[in-house]
């Protein structure tokens, strides 16, 4: 084993690596994935980027998706031709979430992350809902998240204060959220304070949402493919069609991801930014109480008085539910059932509704 001197800390930093350079064997280059493709992987060492195979281990039928290199990760590349990704270095900030279909499986988002901008437009892809979906996520993750709110632009100021008012009465008190002009790189350096030298951000929302548009801004260049909204739904198309890793002139990496039309919990999340709801659910009379018509029900009577939201309320039952839900059908999968199995619903509180 003998350390490479091939790499300079700064253009290790560019790619997000904190650390001094690790030992590495001869012929052994440390690189971060930027992409990954049907074809292979694209890597980036600091200085270039270029494409490297997954050694044979990594294409095992059974292994688990999670354990194969993603996007985001620091991984050893052997030299040869074509260079071979040998070897995953450990993980730390990793977003994921639980993949369609019936079958239990976690997606990963993007890994070694220390910072997730959840971006939304401000029009008709606005959603409070779907921003604590997203935060839900990535409270997980290890990383901080940032509420972006784009467009700005495309409606007026009161309107944009109304929005930032209402999610800061929504979400958990010092959740960071900015709205921004996406395309005008002054109104985008709002996101300095989070992008410093060899932080690693993730960009998540919707298709519309404004990602590569930003990406493109914070760049200095258009090196993202972007595309309007629809007329009447202002829902986007895809324009980014696979993850990507991009290197900032700030000394930040960005990872722009395509929209994800499906949002599911993987069932470990805490819910922490219900953490006021479950503070009331404790003052309630009865330890098991639903909620629903039992005396002495302090989430009845927040609720009643204007306290507690009425679709926050609902939006946790639903997020409460899909946790559960997913928690159970993780276990099956421990246990060898690959039955889905469904969480009781709060029956009581709907037919109230």
């Amino acid at each position: 084993m003998a350390t490479t001197s091939r790499h300079p800390i700064p253009a290790l930093r560019r790619i997000g690596w904190p650390d001094d350079l690790p030992v590495l064997a001869p012929g052994h280059t440390l690189a971060r994935v930027s992409a990954h493709h049907r074809a292979g992987y694209e890597v980036h060492d600091g200085e270039h980027a270029f494409n490297a195979q997954p050694a044979p281990k990594f294409l095992k039928r059974n292994l688990d998706p999670a354990e194969r290199p993603a996007v985001g990760d620091f991984v050893i590349v052997e030299a040869g031709t074509p260079p071979h990704i040998v070897e995953v270095l450990p993980r730390r900030g990793v977003l994921d979430r639980a993949a369609a279909g019936d079958k239990y499986q976690r997606q990963i988002i993007a890994t070694n992350i220390d910072v997730v901008l959840v971006l939304t437009g401000l029009d008709g892809d606005f959603n409070p809902a779907r921003i604590e979906r997203y935060l839900a996520l990535v409270e997980g993750s290890g990383a901080r998240a940032v509420v972006v709110l784009t467009k700005r632009d495309s409606i007026e100021a009161t309107e944009v204060e109304a929005a930032l008012e209402a999610l800061r009465k929504r979400l958990p008190a010092g959740t960071p959220v900015v709205a921004i002009n996406g395309k005008d790189a002054a109104s985008a350096a709002i996101l300095d304070a989070y992008l410093g030298p060899a932080v690693t951000a993730v960009l998540v929302g919707s298709s519309g949402a404004g990602k590569s548009t930003l990406s493109n801004t914070l760049l200095g260049e258009d090196r993202m493919a972007t595309a309007a909204t629809r007329a009447g739904d202002d829902r986007g198309r895809h324009t980014t069609s696979h993850r990507a890793l991009l290197p900032l002139p700030g000394g930040a990496c960005l990872i722009d991801t395509p929209g994800m039309r499906e949002l599911k919990l993987t069932g470990d999340e805490d819910l922490e930014l219900f953490d006021d709801i479950d503070a009331l659910t404790e003052q309630c009379r009865f330890a098991d109480c639903s909620h629903g018509n039992e005396p002495g029900c302090a989430v009845r009577d927040a609720l009643e008085a204007g306290e507690l939201d009425q679709e926050r309320w609902r939006h946790y039952l639903k997020l409460s539910d899909q946790r559960e839900e997913q928690a159970a059908r993780y276990e099956d999968r421990l246990h060898g059932n690959h039955e889905p199995i469904r969480a009781q619903r709060r029956r009581d509180w709907q037919e109230r509704e």
